[in-house]
């Protein structure tokens, strides 16, 4: 059960949305940082391929924004990394709760065996 394809995708999600959680407050601490340029955590297309290979598991990549930049060349947008840090945050929930689940399975298991 730990070592299920479901297991490794979700701890694997998790890793990457807490990896992109820090991006989003790196970039947020650093909007008036002249020069800065925001950061950008990707996994999701990787662990579909992974998950589809009967693996599950991925590691996050880091890069650069290329949006554009103020004149002061920084690419911080305050709206894009709002916006990014919801759809983070609930993406997040869902997947613990998924992790919850599985894990509570487990349990019920346990208990009718005993």
């Amino acid at each position: 059960m730990f070592e299920s394809v479901t297991v490794s995708a979700l701890t694997s999600a998790l890793n990457g949305l807490s990896q992109r959680q820090r991006a989003i407050a790196d970039n947020i601490a650093n909007i008036n940082t002249p020069g800065y340029q925001a950061k950008r955590v990707a996994f999701e297309d990787a662990l579909a391929a992974s998950v589809a290979q009967g693996d599950g598991r991925v590691t996050p990549t880091v890069k650069t924004s290329l949006e554009p930049t103020r004149t002061d060349g920084n690419n911080v947008n305050l709206d894009t990394e709002t916006l990014s840090n919801v759809d983070t945050l609930l993406r997040y929930q869902f997947a613990t709760q998924a992790v919850g689940g599985a894990f509570a399975s487990v349990r019920t298991a346990i208990r009718t065996t005993s």
